[in-house]
């Protein structure tokens, strides 16, 4: 069996940008939890990054502050960070192969 975590989209826009996630309340400290285990556990991790192609995007536009992965994400081992273009994680990323 395969298995990887995928850390999809923890991104600094939903914590302190324009579109902060407020529900459910300790998703970041369960995201966490998630990340240390998989890790401890030898589990691969992908972590996905969402990246608006529109050059005067509102939000997630690469550089800026709320386009940056969440400090707490930036810090955990990842085997490997995948920019995605569009809602889907898997669509033109690769990670399907």
């Amino acid at each position: 069996m395969k298995q990887a975590l995928l850390v999809i989209d923890v991104q600094n826009e939903y914590f302190s940008g324009k579109l902060p996630v407020t529900y459910p309340q300790g998703s970041l400290e369960n995201i966490l939890k998630a990340m240390d285990k998989a890790n401890a556990s030898n589990i691969p991790i992908a972590v996905i990054q969402h990246t608006s192609l529109a050059p005067e995007a509102p939000t997630f536009r690469k550089g800026t502050p709320g386009w940056e992965l969440h400090d707490e994400i930036k810090r955990r081992h990842a085997d490997i960070v995948i920019e995605k273009h569009l809602p889907g994680s898997f669509t033109g990323t690769g990670l399907e192969d």
